[in-house]
């Protein structure tokens, strides 16, 4: 599978970058030397090449506002080597010897989040606002219903119209022309980031790749009347989110190839097989989230290699070029020379740099036994992001600094998990909790030397909602920290899905009262994650959701004065009645609920938890067997007598250990929904159960799925 063999290299390092900030410059020939321009958080663009070995500065611009984009452009039909980048609600342009030719004041009310440009014609996007320039002249506007992560426009000269795809944060790509929308195209997740198929979308310029949060890459065809999913890799090994993604024949066969930047660190480049779909050639793992991806020749000419930004602001490059030469007879010399020279320029760096902190610390600590003494908090970024997983129905917490993390403190008023990271180093530590005062969890990661990315995995339990808080502690001096709030919702294990299977048995809850649609939105929004925070354009909205852990689902259409709610689940329509009567008393709002309850769910949601109990009590009972077997193997030389499962069972006992390790609590947890659906079928009657669980409970130690399903319909 691995068929290239890439060498890591450092260049340069500038401040925190955010996503698609760094591009490689156009050479003026094949293979041809290429210089680097990134922009970073302080507003600073830096265009740097490579002269033996050696970073070479070709201009650097004076800080202003964070960059929060960096494009390559140019007039139509010519070599695309001007740079322009999104600062503040500000779009400079500067020419490839770094003279500023354009400081364009767009008037937006909020600054641009994505841009992307084409001949004369600008594309930036706010948090929900689509707005398209043409010569700098405002020409097309478009509303968009939830969160604008990326936008692209497809090949001008390839279309009559002007199509422009907008990543939307609700799991769909829209395809714009003009102001309108043509369709919408749903993704599997979340899509963070667009590239053209080649650069160029194709043969027909409309094939596009995607990269979604959760680790999903995949390529549609936008055509004129519908798209067309040509395929998607999926994350099976729960690898990070994609944040950049760039086509380049790194592997020479005269096929681009496609390369993956994600979160978590990882590099993969994927070539293509004879049926056109994407096969892993190689992976790299670097310390920090690639927040820019780049193919080309930067170091020696003639050697192709991998460049790649990282969030702190590193731009290393993987390439091909050999980073060990075999000296022959007559070339020791020359090496030892070479190898020498470059010691002593690094010696001489060192030496500079550790003066430089002398001198910083010294006037630090004379200015604080001075009675002029300033309080001086050190200010630090944190990239954190909070995303809940279908694969495993969790959320993964990741928290990255720009310098080393010392430790970080976990604190939860809810009850929740803490589920095994394999790639998570740190040492975790708990401390005592007291959950009658509404302290749930608190919990200590201490870092390993030079860690900046932390990774937890929490499952939630639904119907128990709350905040988890995560106190930042990095190794720097004098000690400081930064807290940083994540919210467990009351269906917190719900995600947005884009169908609805109507053949199911359905529970609806229908609330009516004088309140507005804003009003209802917040109620919905709390209740729920992943539902854009603004209120919804129109009379009303309807939003799908899948419960990532049992596959129920729930449709949510609601209005001013009315919502009404359908899910196979009684235990989701239980939730949302409690909580929004809740907050609609909070509020002094007076709401009127009915409910029309199926029976039919009932077995039809025990059916949907069967699969994930048996397993896990199977599970449960071979992890039991285990010491046993083992100790039975170390006084029986021959084990033949054994029957095929606890054989099996001897095997794998490793693998069935760490699994069930990495699932705490699974079964309480299923036991706890079964127990929820029979206390909550019985609420909606003004029947109190609560006695007869202990009956359910020992139906549920000697497992039979009718004989439950008996019991729920008998009482």
């Amino acid at each position: 599978m691995m068929e290239l063999n890439l060498s890591r290299v450092d260049y340069t390092q500038v401040a925190v970058t955010s996503p698609k900030t760094m591009k490689l410059l156009p050479a003026s020939g094949k293979r041809a030397i290429q210089k680097v321009t990134v922009g970073d958080h302080e507003g600073v663009v830096t265009c740097f090449g490579m002269k033996k070995k050696e970073t070479v500065p070709v201009f650097k611009t004076l800080p202003s506002q964070a960059i929060k984009r960096l494009e390559l452009g140019g007039p139509p039909g010519s070599v695309a080597d001007r740079i322009f980048v999104s600062s503040g609600t500000e779009v400079r342009g500067y020419s490839k010897k770094g003279k500023q030719f354009l400081g364009f004041n767009t008037n937006l009310a909020e600054p641009p989040q994505a841009m992307y440009v084409t001949g004369s014609d600008l594309f930036l996007t706010g948090t929900y606002v689509f707005n398209h320039f043409h010569d700098l002249k405002d020409q097309n506007y478009f509303l968009a219903p939830d969160k604008i992560n990326d936008v692209l426009c497809l090949p001008l000269d390839k279309f009559s119209l002007l199509t422009s795809v907008l990543a939307c944060q609700d799991r769909v790509l829209r395809v714009l022309q003009e102001s309108d929308l043509l369709y919408e195209v749903e993704v599997p997740g979340p899509p963070q980031t667009l590239c053209l198929l080649n650069g160029n979308g194709g043969v027909e310029g409309n094939e596009l790749l995607y990269g979604t949060s959760d680790g999903k890459v995949g390529m549609v065809q936008i055509n004129s009347l519908s798209p067309s999913h040509r395929w998607e890799l999926p994350n099976e090994k729960g690898h990070g989110g994609i944040l950049c993604l760039d086509n380049y024949d790194i592997t020479s066969d005269g096929v681009q190839d496609l390369l993956v930047g994600r979160d978590d660190g990882l590099v993969e480049v994927f070539g293509y097989n004879e049926t056109d779909e994407p096969v892993l050639r190689f992976s790299h793992q670097l310390n920090e989230s690639v927040t820019s991806i780049q193919g080309g020749v930067v170091a020696t000419a003639g050697y192709d290699e991998i460049v790649a930004a990282t969030y702190a602001g590193w731009i290393q490059g993987l390439t091909t070029e050999p980073q060990e030469k075999e000296a022959g007879p007559g070339d020791e010399v020359q090496v030892n020379v070479e190898t020498q020279a470059r010691i002593k320029t690094l010696k001489q760096e060192l030496e500079e740099i550790q003066q430089k902190v002398a001198r910083e610390r010294e006037k630090y600590q004379a200015t604080a036994h001075s009675s002029k003494a300033i309080s001086a908090v050190p200010f630090f970024n944190i990239n954190d992001k909070f995303t809940l997983s279908k694969d495993d129905a969790s959320y993964t917490l990741s928290l990255e600094v720009q310098s080393a993390i010392d430790n970080v403190l976990l604190q939860s008023d809810v009850p929740i998990d803490l589920l095994d990271v394999e790639k998570n180093s740190a040492v975790v530590s708990f401390s005592a909790t007291e959950p009658e005062s509404g302290n749930f969890l608190l919990a200590t990661y201490r870092c390993q030397a030079n860690t900046t990315r932390l990774e937890v995995k929490i499952r939630s339990i639904e119907g128990q909602y709350g905040t988890i808080q995560a106190y930042v502690t990095p190794r720097i001096q004098p000690k400081t920290c930064q807290v940083r709030q994540y919210s467990i919702k009351p269906l917190s294990l719900h995600q947005r899905t884009h169908s609805f299977d109507e053949s199911r048995p359905m529970n609806v809850l229908k609330i009516s009262g004088n309140f507005s649609m804003a009003e209802i939105h917040s109620w919905v929004c709390f209740c729920l994650p992943e539902l854009p925070e603004r209120t919804p354009v129109g009379d009303s909205a309807t939003f799908y959701l899948l419960n990532t852990f049992l596959d129920t689902q729930l449709e949510c259409t609601y209005r001013k004065g009315e919502g009404i709610f359908r899910s196979d689940n009684i235990s989701t329509i239980s939730i949302l009645k409690d909580v929004i009567t809740k907050q609609a008393t909070h509020r002094k709002v007076n709401i009127q609920i009915t409910y029309d309850l199926s029976d039919e769910s009932i077995p039809h949601t025990l059916q949907l938890i069967h699969p994930r109990l048996e397993y896990q009590l199977l599970l449960a009972k071979k992890v039991q067997l285990i010491d046993a077997l083992k100790e039975l193997q170390i006084h029986e030389t021959d084990l033949s007598f054994l029957s095929a499962e606890y054989v099996n069972i001897l095997e794998n006992a490793d693998e069935l250990q760490a699994e069930y390790k990495r699932q705490p609590c699974a079964l309480e947890r299923l036991y706890g929904m079964i127990t929820d659906l029979f206390i909550d079928k019985h609420k909606f009657k003004g029947v109190n159960v609560r006695t007869k669980v202990p009956q359910l409970m020992e139906l549920l130690d000697n497992y039979d799925l009718q004989t439950v399903i008996d019991f729920f319909q008998l009482n």
